[in-house]
């Protein structure tokens, strides 16, 4: 089980499994998310969760927005979770992707995305923190991030097109590694690099170097392809 000791020690509790299964299996996904919920000593009186599309796209989780489904609630074309309901679990879903976490543990706000290459070029942990501010009233001295496992740097070849997307990020180069005519990408430096930008003390990031590809207890898609199962982050207040 991998964990944050900074968002656990501020009150949000969470949990990183390779054991996610097909979203269409109803039965599956409500085994897998209550079985969760008891590792982590959580109740909660809905989960969230997403058609993730590689979008920025954002929804609040209100306990009554939403598609119902058997095991919870779903967003269609979203890539990010945020709720100040205590009683909320938010879920997401990754292979090689990154998840990264929000939170602010005195307007008690949080935030879950899923952040692959196109999300992150378009911000989307970024477009999380707008609303936390601008919306919720969060401080931004008070907000600590998570970014989880995702799939290394050497192990993520990308072409032109990719490093060409990053072309306004002023940092571009420190994330991206000349290999051949393509690229290497750190994921998670490439995150980093948003909440930083941003404003995010360093000192309020808890940064994951777990290798999704080289962790045989993580799903991977490039490893796995072409049946590669998901990796599932849940987080709720307490």
């Amino acid at each position: 089980m991998i964990i944050s000791k900074l968002l656990l020690n501020a009150g949000l509790k969470h949990y990183i499994s390779g054991s996610l299964y097909d979203m269409r299996d109803n039965e599956d996904m409500t085994k897998n998310l209550n079985n969760f919920a008891k590792i982590i000593e959580i109740k909660p009186n809905q989960f969230y969760t997403a058609h993730q599309l590689h979008t920025s796209n954002i929804e609040y989780a209100d306990g009554i927005s939403g598609i119902e489904r058997p095991y919870g609630r779903v967003f269609e074309n979203t890539d990010g979770l945020i709720t100040d309901k205590r009683d909320i679990a938010l879920v997401v879903k990754f292979a090689d992707c990154t998840p990264v976490v929000m939170y602010d543990p005195i307007k008690k706000v949080q935030a879950a995305v899923h952040s692959g290459w196109r999300g992150t070029v378009e911000r989307i942990s970024k477009n999380v923190l707008d609303l936390m501010v601008n919306d919720f009233g969060c401080n931004l001295k008070d907000i600590l991030c998570f970014i989880g496992p995702s799939i290394d740097q050497e192990n993520y070849e990308v072409g032109e097109d990719v490093y060409n997307a990053f072309e306004n990020f002023e940092n571009r180069d420190s994330f991206f590694k000349p290999f051949g005519e393509k690229y290497k990408l750190s994921m998670v430096d490439a995150n980093l690099d948003i909440l930083l930008s941003y404003g995010i003390p360093l000192e309020h990031i808890e940064v994951c170097r777990v290798s999704t590809f080289n962790t045989p207890e993580l799903n991977s898609a490039r490893r796995d392809n072409p049946n590669y199962k998901l990796n599932c982050m849940v987080t709720m207040m307490e």
